[in-house]
């Protein structure tokens, strides 16, 4: 069987919506992360869920956006059902590295 080389090409406007999600994502996810140092009890939980809500989600969209602009010869298809549980992955990544501003530790959260 003979070797067949894929050769692909990117759009540029995706690539470009990828990158500016990405800036607004890790910018949400900053500010909802100083939230979460300054508030208490309950409210910092919700802190917490919202800027890893938004970390998560933003971080799953660039990268399946920057996929998409990716454009081949061949028809691409994606199995959703793995789609999704990437989107939880992310998000679960995300809680766990907001954890540490989310410590009653003063100290424990300043880098």
């Amino acid at each position: 069987m003979a070797a067949v080389d894929l050769i692909g090409s990117y759009n540029y406007a995706l690539v470009a919506l990828s990158v500016l999600i990405a800036m607004f994502a890790s910018y949400a996810a900053l500010d909802l992360a100083g939230r979460v140092t300054a508030a208490g009890g309950w409210t910092r939980a919700a802190w917490l869920l919202g800027g890893a809500g938004a970390m998560g989600t933003g971080i799953w969209s660039m990268h399946y956006i920057g996929m998409l602009a990716f454009i081949l010869p061949i028809p691409v298809a994606y199995h959703w059902p793995t789609v999704v549980l990437s989107l939880f992955a992310a998000i679960l990544a995300s809680v766990a590295s907001l954890i540490p501003f989310s410590s009653s530790c003063p100290s424990c959260s300043r880098f």
